[in-house]
């Protein structure tokens, strides 16, 4: 496999579903235009994760099936493009609707349909529902088959996301994000590809959009090369808040070549001695009144 080329659309919502469908499919077909290979958006792109302003009875109702016209025209526009698209939206169920991002392959084909389980309950996300697992697919490319998986946002701040989806085979990991990129929220982007041995592409809305700053960036997983001195910069992407198409290169020969000597991932772990990770008792100073089972 030759360099993966993965498009991070960074561009600011409209204020309808329509008008951002069609900036949608006018940014994925410069996306492919530059050459991309994948095409991800920022998070709940279907109505601008624009939920922090607007009371749960306003926006709740903006939800949109699996289905809809607007998932419909990605999966076309893929195929048409024949190129990956993560296409992020405010998906319509019973019991609050998902923060879902759904994956077509370059023959318009639904790998898997992500929905956000890390919500943030302690805000405006606790009308939403939650989803129950991380998935990861086998994309096919043109440049060769890929192992991707995803997260959204929030799910970042949990180690157990990105070990989760590594541990399921994946090699890349999509993060559609609303939220400022700061150099916190960097680390642990760094941290989750650094202890997993995993590429991870975060896409953000660009600074335009309140409360978001762009930042979006691509963190290639090779923290040493074979021939070099010390650690490299693992940060390969990191964009500005300016609002566009921005294209990551992602050496993925060179990654998988980091997994198979490296000693982070999988090799040593102990899984047997981390059962109280999966305990569901919370002890002071955690606890937390608004926190969901």
């Amino acid at each position: 496999m030759s360099i993966l080329n993965i498009a991070f659309l960074q561009i600011a919502p409209c204020e309808s579903l329509e008008k951002n469908l069609e900036k949608g499919i006018a940014a994925c077909r410069r996306a492919a235009e530059m050459g991309a290979d994948i095409a991800l958006f920022p998070e709940m792109w279907s109505i601008g994760y624009d939920i922090s302003r607007r009371s749960p009875e306003q926006w709740v109702p903006e939800a949109i099936p699996r289905d809809s016209r607007f998932i419909r025209a990605f999966k076309s526009l893929a195929a048409e493009l024949d190129m990956a698209v993560a296409v992020t939206y405010l998906e319509k169920r019973e019991g609050g609707p998902l923060n879902s991002v759904a994956l077509f392959d370059r023959r318009g084909r639904e790998l898997f349909n992500y929905s956000k389980v890390h919500t943030c309950d302690f805000g405006f996300e606790r009308p939403l529902g939650r989803g129950e697992d991380f998935y990861t697919a086998a994309l096919d490319t043109a440049k060769g088959t890929v192992n991707v998986g995803a997260m959204i946002c929030y799910d970042r701040e949990f180690p157990e996301s990105a070990r989760l989806l590594m541990l399921k085979g994946a090699e890349v990991i999509l993060v559609p994000n609303a939220c400022p990129m700061e150099i916190n929220r960097l680390s642990q982007l760094r941290g989750r590809a650094y202890e997993n041995m995993t590429a991870v592409a975060t896409c953000n809305y660009p600074s335009s959009v309140p409360d978001c700053n762009g930042g979006s960036s691509l963190f290639d997983g090779v923290a040493y090369l074979p021939d070099g001195e010390g650690s490299r910069d693992m940060c390969v992407l990191l964009t500005d808040g300016e609002e566009g198409v921005y294209m990551g290169e992602l050496d993925l020969d060179m990654l998988r070549r980091y997994r198979e000597k490296e000693v982070h991932g999988n090799a040593y772990r102990r899984p047997d001695k981390y059962s109280l990770l999966t305990a569901d008792n919370i002890e002071p100073p955690f606890v937390r009144k608004d926190r969901r089972n």
